[in-house]
């Protein structure tokens, strides 16, 4: 039945694409041509070489405004696995998918500061949604400026209403004590601005100790606003305390999904912290032609994470700054833009852990006792980047880049006293070029051609020994992505398509062997291969003066596989953790009068869960449906009500998986983080601007 529900829509998107091509065409609503962020060399998702998805703030919002999986999950190639909202892993086009929990080998932004830790791992989830006016994602090693991380990089724009003045609350009420609660206000003169908004997100969850509640605030805005320059600053504060179901094995996942893992139950194993980010920035025109923007942040997060085999404490403080250069000048009628610049990253990093003696603790969960370790980790990074571009027509372009890394790290065991050492290690620079060529038959259709080098650097656990001390031997990943691809605006712009066909090779690469509860050392084991094709189509079509149609659809087929793998004889076995195939398709209703009505669809296949190959997750469908009204009840004041469901049909999945489990005593690996039933919300809200 799931494979029939899969060949239908894709006859829908064929049928779709011959009845948008018959002679009922309605002359009216276009798609827009999509801006993407201003510190690429391009100006427009069309003249970008490279596979970037977007997704704008009415996307973002489509479902019920408090988890971006869903959104995430529309583009081709990008996998984004969630469980209790606090747990979650990105993987892209197959990269990252082994890490055993969260996300790492992709680098975030979010405006001009770093989400990615020195631990190399990325945190997006504590970004409210209605904080983020859109969010891109460049898929592969094509982001010279951004650091050629081997997966990619994540670019989330904030949401600053800075030309004008606002006041907006809204709410969002759901299934499993969901509760979500928003203010803001914007507010604008001729030379500065000030954005504040406020979000408390809580709910009960529908598994045993599971229970989640943030707090955020956040300050955004502009000073000094001049024809050519403005200084703008951002703060973030974030309160998230959040209790751990863990996963499960495959029996009670399939008779008892709801609950939790047994030791995470009793213990009452939870997550705690509070994290601040924080940046300043300056942005001025040197010249006609040469323009910069420089800037300096931090970011910091104290964490507390009682587990059933100890308790660790995590302090994360990080700081750089970052500049860069963009200008345009000609070469006789061959017109070209540049961008270089450099930027400077510190992580300091410390890690202790106690013991937990819940099982002392009269049923009462966790409690704190003698301490086990004490390690801290200093981190450096230097980037250095450039970009240019070559316009020798209309129809012809050639771009190229580089950047430049090296890191440099400590690390000091302070505890025990007796094991106490100091070592510090550094990698060589690692040079990672790119290349494209661009070719435009039509100022509305592009195709490409991309060559590109990428890497990843260990995280923590990766670069140590099982004895603690730093493993010398221990490389950062590398890889070549060579990929083709085509967009194009068809049908009077009411039809936007693009593919992508890509393979790259990734080299050393980086397994995280676990050898305890909570304890992994690194080795490079050999070679992987990521190859794919990724279509995506989104259309609209004006029914009659007051209803229109938009549906898309978007596709992904990979084959990601170990090419060598010398740990074990697992050569030709594929990649753990990521499906090969993933659908996904919707359709909305739209009215003049402010109704609509959307539908999405999800297809995700069956995913390996260990390196051999011996036990699957099973494939699944979600599709989920909304409804909702948005009016104006007088000049300046406008109000939106929806109401959506989730899971329409109650599929039993796994939301997300922990790859390679391991069974301890007469246990069974615990591989499942089953996804929610069906669920039900409705949210309200309303702006005023004056």
């Amino acid at each position: 039945m799931k494979k029939n529900y899969f060949l239908l829509i894709i006859l829908f998107s064929f049928s779709l694409k011959s009845f948008s091509q018959s002679d009922t065409i309605f002359k009216g609503e276009i798609l827009k041509e999509v801006t993407i962020s201003n510190f690429h060399i391009n100006d427009s998702l069309l003249n970008a070489p490279a596979s970037i998805g977007i997704l704008s703030e009415k996307e973002l919002q489509a479902n019920n405004n408090t988890d971006i999986s869903v959104a995430l999950n529309r583009i081709p190639g990008v996998y984004m696995q969630s469980a209790n909202v606090t747990t979650n892993r990105i993987s892209i086009r197959g990269i990252g998918a082994r890490t055993p929990y969260g996300t790492n080998k992709i680098r975030a932004f979010y405006g001009n500061i770093p989400l990615t830790s020195g631990n190399s791992e990325t945190t997006i989830e504590d970004i409210d949604l209605e904080n983020i006016s859109q969010v891109e994602i460049i898929k592969g090693p094509l982001s010279s400026i951004y650091g050629a991380g081997l997966g990619g990089a994540i670019l989330i724009t904030p949401k600053n209403n800075l030309h004008q003045n606002t006041a907006s609350i809204s709410t969002v009420h759901g299934s499993f004590g969901l509760v979500k609660n928003t203010l803001n206000y914007g507010l604008n003169t001729n030379t500065s601005s000030l954005n504040i908004s406020y979000h408390h997100l809580k709910t009960d969850g529908w598994r045993e100790n599971s229970s989640y509640n943030r707090e955020g605030i956040t300050l955004a805005g502009e000073l000094f606003r001049k024809e050519k320059s403005k200084f703008s600053y951002f703060f973030n504060h974030t309160y998230l305390k959040a209790f751990i179901p863990s996963s499960i094995n495959k029996e009670m996942f399939d008779n008892n999904p709801q609950a939790g893992a047994p030791t995470w139950v009793d213990s009452k194993g939870f997550k705690q912290y509070k994290s601040v980010l924080g940046g300043l920035s300056y942005e001025f025109e040197i010249s006609k032609n040469l323009k910069n923007a420089s800037s300096v942040f931090i970011n910091y997060k104290d964490n507390n994470e009682p587990r059933p085999f100890d308790v660790l404490r995590q302090y994360n403080f990080a700081y750089g700054a970052r500049t860069a250069f963009t200008g345009s000048f000609a070469i006789g009628t061959i017109k070209s833009n540049f961008n270089f610049g450099a930027e400077y990253f510190r992580d300091d990093y410390t890690g202790k852990t106690f013991e937990n003696l819940y099982e002392e603790n009269n049923d009462l969960g966790s409690l704190q006792g003698n301490q086990l370790t004490q390690n801290y980790q200093k981190r450096n990074f230097y980037n250095a980047f450039a970009q240019l571009r070559f316009a020798f027509s209309n129809q012809f372009e050639f771009q190229t880049g580089l950047n430049v890394n090296k890191t440099q790290f400590e690390l000091d065991s302070t505890f025990p006293i007796e094991d106490a050492f100091t070592e510090s290690y550094s990698y060589g620079a690692i040079w990672s070029p790119q290349l494209s060529f661009l070719y435009k038959p039509s100022s509305l259709k592009t195709l490409y051609i991309s060559a590109s080098r990428g890497f990843s650097l260990p995280s923590v656990e990766e670069t140590l020994t099982a004895n603690g001390t730093i493993n010398s031997n221990i490389k950062p990943e590398s890889g070549y992505n060579f990929e083709i691809g085509g967009k194009f605006y068809l049908l009077n712009k009411n039809l936007y398509t693009e593919f992508s066909i890509y393979s790259m090779q990734i080299n050393d690469l980086l397994v995280a062997q676990r050898i305890g509860d909570d304890q992994y050392v690194g080795i490079n084991a050999g070679k992987t291969l990521h190859q794919g094709i990724e279509f995506s189509a989104d259309y609209t079509l004006r029914i009659n003066h007051f209803l229109t149609l938009n549906p898309f659809v978007a596709a992904s087929i990979g084959k990601y596989e170990f090419k060598e793998f010398i740990d074990n004889d697992f050569s030709g076995n594929e990649l753990t953790g990521v499906p090969s195939n993933k659908a996904n398709a919707g359709i909305s209703f739209n009215t003049k009068f402010g109704l609509y009505l959307s539908a999405d669809y999800q297809f995700v296949d069956e995913i390996p869960l260990n390196d051999a190959n011996s036990v699957y997750s099973d494939s699944y469908e979600i599709i989920n449906l909304k409804a909702g009204y948005n009016f104006e009840v007088f000049k300046g004041f406008t109000s939106k009500i929806a109401f959506g469901i989730n899971n329409i049909a109650n599929e039993k999945y796994a939301s997300m998986v922990l790859v390679n489990a391991t069974a301890f005593g007469n246990a069974t690996p615990r591989y499942y983080y089953p996804g929610l039933p069906v669920n039900y919300y409705g949210n309200v809200s309303f702006e005023y601007v004056f």
